[in-house]
């Protein structure tokens, strides 16, 4: 017969686990709001750790009723505890980790990149995020290697693992090789300070910033809001442009084709009058040149400075609009123009000589040169014979066609 008086005890002791466990999350909820009354940085880790904290309670209370409460013959009573153990380390991984995250928020919190020179709150910000990923990875493994530990068959085969482990980390470099180079190449980013968050980059042709810096890829946020992920790799072996490397500030060109009759004076001064005007330019530099004037054109070039990237961006466009209005309000000559020159080209006298020449019948082309010759050339008589007169012609007579003709 069923004895129910130990099932009822174990029963009974989960309910007291849970209440207990229910009570004391409640106090610590009440605790922790008056604390986080008082003080902001409380109430945000109360909220990180709460959910982690609260399953962290609830199982450490369930498994100590188990312990505590015995029931006789009760084979699967070990693998409850083992269930609970393992429950509890990843409970503690997962609370540990949220510490570990409301810690690394309050002091990336400290770095604004909202400012106008935060090369340093980027770089620490780049550092920190890495180091933070870092250290989750390196939690989570530690708590993984634990679980596998409680296991009796894990154990036993530890020391042929370990006496294999060389070949094992051979083998798993071979295959995690892609894996592990973009690893490296994710800290190398972060702590070389190649980039950070926040930088403003040309890769692969586009305009971007720096969104988010992992272990493995990098996140650029295009200029239309496109999202362009690349393999940590490509920043250690591709070359690619940072405009923000040093400091944010950059120079910038407007160039313009412009008629010869542009007066670069007046157009200098009228610069000065756009860039007084607009708060994107900062002050720090304002050229104006003719860099080239060939094939009927004067190249205008205009340099202007701006704080960031996007700013200049807007200032080059802003004088470029104000220049075209002043170009068709006060300057209409500047325009570009084509210009044709209709010229007719005159008759040399040696040309008509030539051609004249040409028109004749016995001259001006190698076959008229020849009938000539043959014109003019001497003319062989025929024999008596072959005039049909027989030999009593008379000597020099000249025959055409049998007819004799005087000469």
């Amino acid at each position: 017969m069923l004895d129910w008086e130990p099932w009822l005890g174990f029963g009974l002791s989960i309910v007291v686990a849970l209440i207990i466990a229910l009570a004391a999350i409640v106090v610590v909820a009440v605790v922790a709001r008056g604390i986080a009354a008082r003080n902001p940085a409380a109430g945000a880790l109360i909220r990180g750790i709460r959910h982690p904290f609260r399953v962290l309670v609830v199982i450490v209370a369930l498994w100590i009723a188990t312990v505590v409460v015995r029931i006789p013959e009760v084979d699967w009573r070990q693998g409850l505890w083992h269930l609970m153990l393992i429950a509890t380390i990843a409970a503690g991984a997962w609370f540990v980790n949220a510490l570990l995250s409301f810690a690394f928020e309050r002091v990336i919190g400290r770095y604004d990149i909202d400012v106008a020179d935060n090369r340093l709150a980027r770089r620490v910000r780049t550092q920190l995020t890495i180091v933070r990923r870092l250290l989750y990875v390196l939690v989570w493994v530690i708590a993984v290697a634990s679980i596998l530990l409680t296991f009796d068959g894990v154990r036993a085969v530890g020391a042929s693992l370990l006496a294999s482990a060389g070949l094992a980390s051979i083998v798993a470099g071979l295959a995690a090789q892609s894996t592990l180079a973009n690893i490296f190449a994710g800290v190398q980013l972060a702590f070389t300070d190649a980039i950070r968050v926040d930088d403003v980059v040309i890769v692969e042709g586009e305009w971007g910033k720096i969104e988010e810096i992992t272990l493995t890829y990098v996140v650029v946020h295009i200029w239309d809001d496109r999202r362009l992920v690349l393999p940590s790799t490509y920043f250690t072996t591709t070359p690619f442009e940072n405009w923000t490397r040093r400091s944010s500030e950059l120079l910038g060109a407007i160039e313009f084709d412009l008629d010869w009759r542009v007066s670069p004076g007046e157009m200098r001064r009228h610069l000065d009058d756009v860039l007084g005007r607009t708060e994107l330019w900062d002050g720090r530099a304002s050229v104006l040149q003719v860099t080239d004037a060939v094939n009927g054109y004067v190249r205008i070039r205009i340099l202007v400075t701006a704080v960031d990237a996007p700013t200049l961006y807007d200032l080059r466009c802003f004088v470029r609009e104000e220049m075209v209005e002043w170009f068709l309000a006060r300057d209409v000559a500047a325009l570009p123009v084509t210009r044709v020159q209709m010229v007719e080209e005159p008759m040399r006298a040696d040309r008509e000589h030539r051609a004249n020449e040409t028109g004749h019948l016995f001259s001006g082309s190698p076959e008229a040169e020849e009938r000539a010759h043959q014109m003019t050339g001497a003319v062989t008589l025929p024999s008596a014979e072959q005039s049909g007169h027989g030999t009593d012609a008379p000597e020099g007579a000249v025959y055409v066609d049998g007819e004799r003709v005087e000469r």
